[in-house]
């Protein structure tokens, strides 16, 4: 095993200088190994962080959210969701910006999936689509399932030149973003909706709000429907872009809101990254 674990380290650091992308398949008696990557149609479960010169922010935020995806989705042992992840993390390169996933994909039996991509260019900022539908997904607080269908709905706003489409629920309370979680300010009160919602855990919108406590910034969940945004500052937020201000409003008549705070948010995000660590715990 720790010769295919060498092998597949020395594979993402070559590959590393020309910014291809490349999938590794796991194997519990083999380690990692060069694989075909797989049609997001079949993936049971997924995650994604942004690697920036060997750091991360929110990395075991993140295992333990792929973990109990995971094991809802196959029943898998996490016992062997963390063998695979640890051998994932090894084999990350750790120079330049990466946008790896970890993925679970069926049919039966599930294998596991390491995919090593370069990571989208960072936008500051964001323009959300409004739509009349509700929330599609059918795994929503599972990433992974309604991938492909999140991929449709974002080129649907592409199409009218938004970067999100906002979902909601049958009744019109805003949920997330397709690839991105929520937050607004309401006066000095940082707002998000209730957990009791149909939302992925997001990791950023976690790693916000426990910078809030710290700062003593009060936070609530709220039900909001999307007019009930108009003119507020609000903030899609994910691991590969950070914090972005909302700055329009396309499909209803909504103003968007001065992003008075998100800078100042995102400087702090930045530098909450820590170094990726090795199976043996040394810093690489």
């Amino acid at each position: 095993m720790e010769a295919d674990m060498v092998a597949a380290q020395n594979i993402g650091h070559a590959d590393a200088s020309d910014q291809k992308q490349w999938t590794l398949m796991w194997r519990e008696d083999g380690g990692l190994m060069p694989s075909r990557a797989v049609p997001d149609a079949a993936l049971l479960a997924a995650d994604s962080w942004l690697v920036d010169d060997g750091r991360v922010r929110g990395l075991d935020r993140h295992r333990r959210r792929f973990v109990a995806a995971c094991v809802e989705a196959s029943g898998d042992s996490p016992a062997r969701i963390e063998s695979f992840w640890r051998d994932a993390i090894a084999a990350l390169p750790r120079t330049e910006r990466w946008f790896p996933r970890v993925e679970l994909a069926g049919p039966e039996p599930a294998r596991l999936f390491l995919r090593i991509r370069p990571a989208p260019p960072r936008t500051v900022n964001v323009t959300v689509c409004l739509t009349e539908e509700f929330d599609p997904r059918s795994h929503p607080r599972r990433k992974g399932p309604d991938l492909p269908l999140l991929a449709h709905l974002r080129e649907r706003a592409a199409a009218r030149g938004a970067q999100e489409l906002m979902l909601t629920t049958p009744s019109g309370l805003v949920l997330e973003g397709t690839t991105a979680s929520v937050l607004w300010w309401e006066d000095d009160v940082l707002c998000l909706p209730p957990p009791g919602l149909p939302l992925l855990a997001g990791v950023t919108s976690a790693l916000i709000q426990d910078r809030a406590a710290e700062l003593g910034v009060r936070t609530e969940h709220r039900n909001r429907t999307v007019q009930e945004l108009d003119g507020r500052e609000v903030w899609l937020v994910n691991a590969v872009h950070g914090i972005r201000p909302v700055t329009a409003w396309l499909g209803r008549p909504l103003r968007a809101g001065p992003a008075l705070r998100a800078a100042s948010w995102q400087s702090w995000l930045d530098s909450a990254a820590d170094p990726l660590v090795s199976t043996n715990g040394v810093h690489r």
